[in-house]
């Protein structure tokens, strides 16, 4: 028969604390990227409110359902390059998220004969920002801005905060002030039987 030993005296530590293992997760808010956008705003003076999710938005639709607002509400900000004598301009096309941008009518609009989409890399190279999460501030350089006027159907729009999981509300005559931005019609004619796709 196998000896009993006596019971130890009892534990005063008490179970673990829940997060004790868990590594600290870094406020989104302290990220570079969106306090470049709230420093932007902040010397134009302008306070935004910037919301960040778990999840990213990096699509307009995941950015409608993650705020609740309606896809026309949010702000596609797409990077396009004109071909300049000094190398590649970057263009950023402020457009409701219901929209795809009409690149014959944003080349009228600026002026220029040629212009393209960037690429992720020339996207990122040339704002400081990756796709998902380009705002419409902040930038690495000065870069022209051209907005489409139906985001001034509504009150307030949302635009990405630096990272593909942060957004912030503004009013779109806001967001014309502080993007510098040029309001002028740049997206698609769609015909009444037709719909924008949402990922253009």
């Amino acid at each position: 028969m196998a000896a009993m030993l006596p019971p130890g005296p009892p534990s005063s530590a008490g179970p673990p604390a829940a997060d004790a293992r868990l590594p600290a997760v870094p406020d989104p808010l302290d990220h570079p990227a969106v306090r470049r956008v709230l420093d932007a705003a902040a010397r134009k003076g302008v306070t935004i409110e910037i919301r960040t999710f778990d999840e990213s938005t990096h699509t307009a639709q995941e950015a409608a359902s993650a705020v609740g607002a309606e896809l026309g509400q949010i702000v596609k900000s797409l990077v396009f390059v004109a071909d300049g004598d000094d190398g590649p301009e970057p263009v950023l096309a402020l457009v409701a998220g219901t929209n795809r941008v009409d690149l014959a009518r944003l080349a009228a609009v600026l002026g220029e004969r040629d212009i393209r989409r960037a690429t992720a890399r020339e996207a990122n190279e040339l704002t400081g920002f990756t796709i998902g999460g380009i705002p419409p501030i902040g930038l690495d350089r000065p870069v022209r801005a051209v907005m489409d006027p139906d985001l001034g159907r509504f009150p307030v729009v949302w635009a990405a905060a630096g990272l593909p999981t942060a957004v912030f509300p503004v009013p779109p005559a806001t967001l014309r002030t502080l993007a510098n931005a040029t309001v002028a019609p740049i997206a698609e004619v769609r015909g009444p039987a037709s719909e924008a796709a949402p990922g253009a």
